[in-house]
């Protein structure tokens, strides 16, 4: 080994994480940039809200495999890291199994990696709870009527009849806001970047309408703080969870995305045709807005039998 080339247990500094392996600090800082490079390749024209849920885990995982390249990663790596995380809820696992797979996935597509060892990994089986999310109307209706203002009630009663996301609330500006048919028009920027157009009813036009300020401007967000910056994710969830309380549905930790599971299935009761709610849901598959058949069955065979 040459003179200047020190071997220790070294620490390489990665975004404030310490990242601890007894290798060689060139070969360690390395590893780091490497990571950091595939990282930032991955993660590229990715929503802030998913970078923001990737990345720590992505994070955690470097720290359990200290002085490997991601090219160095085996399937007892990944299965190790699977039973440290055995202690949590499955649905937590399975979305922390699922970030690293994907890594590993786009690593080996883009020719980074010559073995993609996470396609073998298993990951456990998540019972459904969808049914346990959905809300009768009058629950639906009742959530609305229990914000703390006028901005608030307009907020939620966005989210229901739209079946929009959180961060699609969050990032709504005045200019995708359009009058249309004595109602309104809303264009959200969704997952994969891809843009839709869904109608808003008269009522949520009018809502929308009220919160307007007088001097906005085209590319105001429509929904702002009592200090006047725009909503992100945590503010829009508070938003939900303080009405759920208020009207006394918080056992059920209601969430924003209870609102676009009610829209689904409230709109399934009424008979809007499958395609017209994947359509504005953004659902990239027809198979993810079918789940809200199964969830919350219209008709069984149940009633051709008698028990």
């Amino acid at each position: 080994m040459p003179r200047n080339t020190t071997k220790a247990v070294i620490v390489v500094a990665h975004q404030g994480r310490p990242l601890t392996a007894s290798v060689t600090a060139p070969r360690a800082l390395a590893i780091a940039g490497e990571w950091d490079q595939i990282i930032q390749m991955w993660l590229h024209g990715r929503p802030e809200s998913t970078v923001a849920v990737y990345t720590p885990e992505i994070e955690a995982f470097r720290r359990r495999v200290p002085g490997k390249r991601l090219a160095e990663v085996t399937l007892l790596d990944l299965q190790n890291w699977a039973v440290d995380l055995a202690k949590q809820k499955p649905r937590t696992v399975a979305r922390k199994l699922s970030t690293i797979k994907s890594l590993l996935s786009f690593a080996h597509r883009a020719g980074v990696i010559p073995l993609n060892v996470g396609a073998v990994l298993r990951a456990p089986k998540i019972p459904s709870d969808l049914a346990e999310k959905i809300l009768p109307e009058t629950a639906i209706q009742k959530l609305i009527r229990s914000g703390a203002d006028k901005r608030d009630n307009a907020m939620l009663r966005l989210m229901y009849v739209s079946g929009i996301r959180a961060s699609e609330v969050a990032g709504l500006r005045w200019v995708d806001c359009q009058s249309r048919w004595g109602g309104g028009q809303i264009t959200v920027l969704g997952k994969g970047n891809k843009t839709r157009s869904i109608k808003v009813s008269r009522e949520s036009w009018a809502a929308l309408m009220e919160i307007k300020p007088r001097k906005a401007q085209p590319e105001d967000p429509v929904f702002v703080s009592r200090w006047g910056k725009a909503f992100d994710r945590t503010g829009i969830n508070v938003v939900v969870a303080a009405a759920a309380a208020r009207a006394g549905l918080e056992a059920h930790h209601v969430s924003p995305h209870w609102l676009r599971h009610a829209h689904a299935t409230h709109s399934l009761d009424r008979g809007a045709p499958l395609l017209l709610i994947q359509q504005t849901l953004g659902h990239a598959s027809l198979a993810t807005t079918q789940k809200y058949l199964h969830a919350h069955p219209e008709d069984s065979s149940s009633r051709f039998l008698k028990a």
